[in-house]
């Protein structure tokens, strides 16, 4: 026979163990059914069915093209392929998304854009494309800054300029 402290503990054991599994399901459903509205999806949300709003940035290539061609930058990706759809393919997860209506995206076959629509499984609904600018404008100056070097030295843009300028360039490695 178990003493009664050891029953009294061995309930306690098991109640515990279901408030836990309550609480996990409920979070898990909680977090499949949360929304991307803050603007870039993430991962699992091209794969969500729900529909969410936001704007998602990358280079419009050929649907004729994978994520791995389109990562590698391979110049059928932009190539007009007939019967082919334009796809939004977004660098930083390496997803291709669908796009429709297709009539909002055809002027911009190569072009590096920001797609503000709604997310539905992996197209998205268009609501407006805007051509995504980097970098300052020809002619532009470059604003005051300092950082260190590779050596620890101070570098600003005064002590980078030479006689005819500078040319500063600020490269995302893919491999981080």
């Amino acid at each position: 026979m178990v003493p009664a402290r050891a029953d009294c503990t061995v309930k306690r054991f098991f109640l515990y163990l279901a408030a836990l599994f309550s609480i996990a399901s409920f979070a898990a459903a909680g977090q499949n059914n949360s929304g991307n509205s803050s603007g870039n999806s993430s991962g699992n949300s091209a794969t969500n069915s729900a529909t969410n709003s936001g704007a998602w940035s990358g280079t419009l290539v050929s649907s004729s093209c994978n994520a791995d061609e389109a990562f590698n930058e391979s110049s059928e990706c932009i190539k007009d392929v007939p019967g082919a759809k334009l796809a939004l393919y977004d660098d930083t997860n390496r997803v291709m998304y669908g796009l429709e209506p297709q009539e909002s995206v055809t002027a911009h076959l190569g072009d590096s854009v920001t797609v503000r629509g709604t997310l539905d499984g992996d197209t998205i609904r268009v609501a407006s494309v805007e051509a995504m600018s980097i970098g300052l404008a020809v002619g532009q100056k470059a604003p005051a800054f300092s950082v260190r070097d590779q050596f620890g030295r101070v570098q600003t843009l005064d002590s980078l300029k030479g006689t005819k300028g500078a040319v500063l360039l600020f490269f995302r490695s893919a491999d981080w």
